[in-house]
């Protein structure tokens, strides 16, 4: 059968069948048991397991999957049962896409692969679509708590702990709140900090080539992972800082950044995890300022510029 999964299994495929069984056991299939199990398999091998109900009707359905937030539905699938047994899934947690067919590739009739390709690409726009509707409603939402909220205060506890000061975030519900935005100014999501220094995304929300500006670029801007990073760079240096949240958003903002400011001068401040095996910080930092004509900053201990400005690095 057809596969196309870019994520390293997690679970066997007969112990995906035997959830399956279990979980479905009183259900009556309005298709062929074989084409459930088999996709149900094909999930599980992507990680992506789930008790929840399959449904081949060709609409896009969302699932929980299995070890993810209770009532978090961060599956997706769209599942064809009649003509050529077809379909595709993935997370919108992870960004993982798969696709799944009930026969092998290489024994397709030509008028079976047209079909093929038809559904992958029907499949393909509902994704689309649910994931624009998901995003604008996020974005709404993402609004109307940034315009209830006041700023935040300077002493808020997270600010205490890294040592820094607040540069236009907002409290909600006694957390942090920063906006992420595109290159236009555009809100997209937001980031919830707490007291504790635990981070949460609104769910929905986009992330890709957002970011949040500390100051105004003239001659030279950095970018940085998080919040106290980019503060302390900032209120080490002076120079304006844009927070991309995480290692697997620098590239994405780097080269938004370079394209609303193709004369500047970008530096990546990277996060030196020396502890963790590849040491991701450092290494998307590289390939980011590679991806812009940027330079790239490191700091000289283990840890990000926070913990040097703190004098906590090691």
């Amino acid at each position: 059968m057809i596969t196309d999964q870019k994520k390293t299994p997690s679970g066997g495929n007969r112990e995906g069948v035997e959830k399956y069984r279990h979980a479905h056991r009183t259900n009556s299939l309005p298709f062929s048991q074989d084409i459930a199990l088999a996709f149900i398999a094909a999930l599980d091998k992507a990680g992506l397991s789930t008790k929840d109900k399959i449904t081949a009707d060709g609409k896009l359905h969302r699932f929980i999957v299995q070890g993810d937030k209770p009532g978090s539905k961060n599956g997706w699938f769209v599942l064809y049962g009649d003509g050529l047994p077809a379909g595709s899934f993935g997370s919108w947690k992870t960004g993982f896409k798969g696709t799944w067919c009930a026969k092998a590739e290489n024994i397709l009739t030509t008028a079976e692969r047209e079909e093929f390709r038809q559904r992958m690409d029907a499949a393909r726009k509902a994704r689309e679509a649910e994931e624009q509707a998901r995003r604008k409603a996020a974005s709404d939402k993402a609004l109307a708590i940034w315009k209830a909220s006041p700023s935040a205060p300077d002493n808020h506890p997270y600010l205490v702990k890294k040592g820094v000061r607040n540069h236009g975030l907002r409290l909600y519900k006694e957390a942090l709140v920063i906006p992420m935005r595109d290159s236009t100014g555009n809100l997209h999501s937001l980031q919830f900090i707490d007291g504790e220094g635990n981070k949460r995304f609104l769910s929905g929300g986009r992330k890709k080539g957002c970011y949040f500006a500390i100051g105004s670029p003239v001659e030279s801007l950095c970018i940085a992972e998080g919040y106290a990073t980019a503060a302390s760079v900032y209120e080490s240096t002076g120079l304006p800082v844009a927070v991309a949240f995480d290692a697997g958003n620098l590239e994405s903002v780097a080269r938004a950044l370079r394209a609303k400011f193709p004369e500047i001068e970008i530096t990546l401040c990277a996060d030196n995890d020396t502890e963790t095996p590849g040491n991701p910080g450092l290494t998307k930092a590289r390939e980011a300022a590679a991806a812009c004509g940027a330079l790239l900053a490191v700091p000289p201990c283990h840890g990000d510029f926070n913990d040097l400005y703190r004098g906590t690095g090691q």
